[in-house]
């Protein structure tokens, strides 16, 4: 799903996703790298949606 990067983590658990995992744990560096990518794919990302939302795909002749 495209959107904002907005946690859920209070509506499932008593305990904040942040608050679990730790500050120096390695997927914290892994998730920002997947996040600068995604959002340098973003214009590519847009060129696949119409005006309301669907996914545009293109017939091979």
């Amino acid at each position: 799903m495209r959107g904002t990067d907005e946690t859920s983590g209070s509506r499932f658990s008593y305990v904040d996703l942040e608050e679990r995992v730790p500050a120096r744990q390695p997927l914290r560096k892994l998730r920002q790298v997947v996040n600068d990518v995604l959002a340098r794919l973003d214009t590519d990302f847009e060129a696949l949606y119409t005006d309301f939302g669907a996914l545009r795909f293109r017939r091979n002749a």
